[in-house]
């Protein structure tokens, strides 16, 4: 695909549908529980297209850490600090989900023990999750890649093709299970507060 094809996520990579309102799965004690909506996949997958539709639509904040990470550092990992700034987001997501706002959160979330513990979050804050996953395929991705490159270089930062291929080795897709609801226990954690604390160091968990 060239790079200069106009990219219109929605009509090259059909994303999972979302009902209006966001669905609550089962167990949520509210119907009309606030949602936190987790984005799943790989650069180029369009998760920040689809996330701000489904903020507008849904009037649910949208914490995107690349927004805050490329103003602040020039880069998108800077030395483990993406990891204490995500954990500063999460901590901000508690807060507005229970004041009974729903959050977006467009992470990527490529590990499956990610997406358990922030399940796990938005439950100890009274609120329902749901798991928003966006396919690409491997040429679609770099073909988004080098057209985001070529026309907003200042929003995003070098990705090479060794680096999608490592990506996309590394990234754990979400299975039918998980897209269900189904739960796993955080191996080698006591549980999965401890879990997030570990990987998120500036994360304040609530008191479930």
């Amino acid at each position: 695909m060239s790079a200069s094809r106009r990219f219109d996520s929605r009509s090259e990579e059909p994303f999972p549908h979302i009902e209006e309102p966001f669905p609550c799965p089962a167990g949520a004690n509210d119907q009309g529980a606030a949602t936190m909506v987790l984005m799943v996949g790989l650069a180029g997958a369009g998760k920040t297209t689809r996330a701000k539709e489904l903020a507008a639509a849904h009037r649910a904040l949208r914490l995107t850490p690349d927004e805050w990470m490329i103003p602040l550092f020039g880069e998108p990992l800077a030395d483990g600090k993406r990891f204490v700034l995500e954990g500063r987001l999460i901590s901000v997501a508690l807060q507005a989900l229970r004041l009974g706002l729903s959050v977006v959160l467009d992470y990527g979330l490529w590990g499956r023990d990610e997406r358990s513990a922030l399940r796990w979050l938005a439950r100890s804050a009274g609120a329902a999750c749901q798991v928003v996953y966006l396919p690409v395929d491997r040429d679609v991705m770099l073909a988004r890649i080098a057209h985001r490159q070529a026309t907003t270089p200042e929003q995003t930062f070098p990705m090479s093709e060794a680096d999608v291929d490592q990506w996309r080795e590394q990234f754990q897709a979400p299975d039918a299970d998980e897209l269900r609801g189904g739960e796993i226990p955080p191996a080698g954690w006591a549980g999965w507060p401890e879990w997030a604390v570990g990987h998120w160091p500036s994360l304040t968990v609530p008191d479930s």
